[in-house]
């Protein structure tokens, strides 16, 4: 039985646990309270971790349910994400192109955020976080096909949506 150590085993993922929860509740504070509730429940059950695979498929699990039973609670609308965009300019290219770029990533955030929440999940599980299919499955407690079709038809929309706006105009 492996002993648990909060700073080096738990602390780490508190990011990428607060990327899956805001892209489940689309709000900053909320879902840094589900990370913060998600921490302290899996540091309650310390003792049973060592049984586990994977603390960190367990904890992308308690996290996904923490979120979305936050949202069953509250009924939250959806909020937009807030989108930094002198992050993802590329200061090499000039202001013209580095305005296109924020405009596209704001556009497919906006799109992401449309998405029904098992889809938004599974992307943000998937391609975002760099999760496997079968690990995607567990966290979300559905079969691995399912995974790959939710993600597809995610997928699908997110391309649909920026070919009609590519070649119709917003």
């Amino acid at each position: 039985m492996r002993i648990t150590d909060f700073r080096h085993d738990l602390l780490p993922l508190s990011d990428r646990l607060f990327r899956l929860a805001y892209s489940i509740v689309q709000h900053r504070e909320e879902a840094e309270d589900i990370v913060e509730d998600t921490l302290i429940k899996i540091w309650e059950r310390r003792e049973e971790l060592g049984e586990l695979r994977s603390i960190e498929s367990y904890s992308f699990t308690i996290c996904k349910n923490m979120s979305l039973d936050r949202i069953e609670k509250k009924e939250m609308q959806n909020i937009p994400l807030d989108i930094e965009t002198n992050d993802c300019a590329d200061a090499t290219y000039g202001p013209d192109i580095q305005l296109e770029q924020s405009e596209q990533l704001q556009i497919i955030q906006q799109l992401f955020n449309h998405l029904p929440p098992t889809q938004r999940m599974v992307m943000q599980l998937r391609d975002i976080e760099g999760k496997t299919t079968a690990e995607t499955a567990e966290i979300l407690n559905i079969t691995p096909a399912n995974v790959k079709v939710l993600l597809l038809r995610a997928r699908q929309y997110i391309r649909a949506e920026i070919e009609k706006i590519d070649n119709h105009g917003l």
